[in-house]
């Protein structure tokens, strides 16, 4: 079976799970809490840290939920969640998404949120996702659009930070403007019932301003994608820095607003 030949472009530094712990089913897998049931199995592909997967296992509880990433680590922070929120139908393993670790037709759910835009090949991901997925079951993905983000005031700075961020996860090998794909990489995967949808984040009060801005500075900064992007040639660190000044002026804008647009997409057959 194919491996992953993409390098994940976050990481996991803290301005990385800062934005990921914010997410729950709610702000970020409301399409698919209608498909859920009590005593459903389910298959949380790239759990991160657990914030959504502890949403999924209390909503399908006495049911049971099966978290899956690439590494250890995070999975250890992910069962410490499920752990201080006292649920005890929750599992955890390292896979990767392009050969999964399990028979066919083993869950009635299998969810991935913010995969497949970092995934080498999206389309034999889905495919596994299908095959491990009962008749009758959902396979649901939802993944942000880079080139559609948009903001307010115009910022050239912000600009050149998609422009970066797009160039240097390419050269990773993933896909950043994933969400307008998912429909075609599902048909391309086998699916014949596919039900699209689209949702967003907005960040426009101040409290949200400063948090999206903030975390975006630290991360242009300091994760895993600033050093990618410094070694790949995309950005020197002065151009960096320079762009995560920008944030911060963008964050502290009384009339700033910024989208996050998604493409979602519920799988069958």
């Amino acid at each position: 079976m194919p491996k992953e030949t993409a390098v994940y472009t976050h990481g996991h530094h803290e301005s990385v799970l800062r934005s990921h712990r914010w997410r729950t089913a709610a702000n970020s897998a409301a399409y698919l809490i209608g498909e859920l049931r009590p005593g459903m199995a389910v298959l949380d592909v790239g759990c991160g840290p657990g914030t959504i997967t502890a949403d999924l296992a209390a909503l399908v509880a006495p049911g049971r939920v099966t978290a899956v990433d690439t590494g250890p680590g995070i999975l250890a922070q992910a069962a410490d969640v499920a752990a201080e929120r006292g649920l005890e139908n929750v599992e955890f393993a390292v896979a990767d998404v392009h050969a999964l670790d399990f028979p066919d037709d083993s869950f009635d759910i299998v969810h991935a949120h913010q995969v497949l835009q970092h995934a080498g090949d999206p389309v034999q991901a889905l495919r596994e996702m299908r095959r491990v997925c009962r008749p009758g079951g959902v396979v649901a993905a939802r993944d942000s659009d880079y080139a559609a983000m948009a903001w307010y005031p115009e910022t050239p700075g912000l600009t050149e930070w998609q422009e970066v961020y797009r160039r240097v996860a390419r050269a990773n090998g993933g896909e950043p403007d994933a969400g307008r794909m998912l429909v075609s990489w599902a048909r391309r995967a086998g699916f014949t019932d596919i039900t699209p949808t689209a949702a967003a984040w907005c960040f426009a009060t101040p409290e949200t301003r400063a948090w999206w801005s903030g975390l975006w500075a630290d991360r242009t900064t300091d994760s895993v994608y600033a050093e990618l992007a410094v070694r790949g040639g995309h950005a020197s660190t002065g151009e960096l820095a320079a762009i995560a000044d920008t944030w911060h002026h963008w964050g502290a804008e009384e009339d700033g607003w910024f989208l996050v647009p998604h493409g979602e997409v519920l799988c069958r057959g």
